[in-house]
């Protein structure tokens, strides 16, 4: 699969109000994330490393123990299995974040 677009990927739902597109290589995964205002994705960690970045919309993001407001061009590094939280606090909400290793259960 060498060329794909993440808008005709079926989405999965996570929670209430958030949805995911992904599409993924040997090695890492790509998601675009959709969410309505008020939405979140709880509290969680994971070993993949991660990096993402608000499309459109803001987000207030927790890492770790670090709290900010992210608008749209902002971006976030996650560390492999540091806690970590998200919700739309301005939306719809678009959301790019690719992982690594890829994620098995996103697949």
């Amino acid at each position: 699969m060498a060329f794909v677009n993440l808008k005709d990927l079926t989405p999965k739902k996570l929670s209430e109000g958030v949805e995911l597109r992904a599409v993924s290589g040997d090695k890492m995964t790509l998601t675009l994330f959709h969410l309505a205002e008020g939405s979140s994705i709880t509290e969680h960690a994971h070993p993949h490393e991660q990096i993402g970045t608000v499309l459109k919309g803001t987000m207030e993001m927790v890492i770790g123990t670090e709290k900010k407001i992210v608008p749209a061009g902002g971006l976030w590094v996650i560390p492999s299995n540091v806690v970590h939280k998200g919700r739309c606090v301005e939306g719809p909400a678009e959301v790019l974040e690719a992982f690594s290793p890829r994620r098995e259960d996103f697949a």
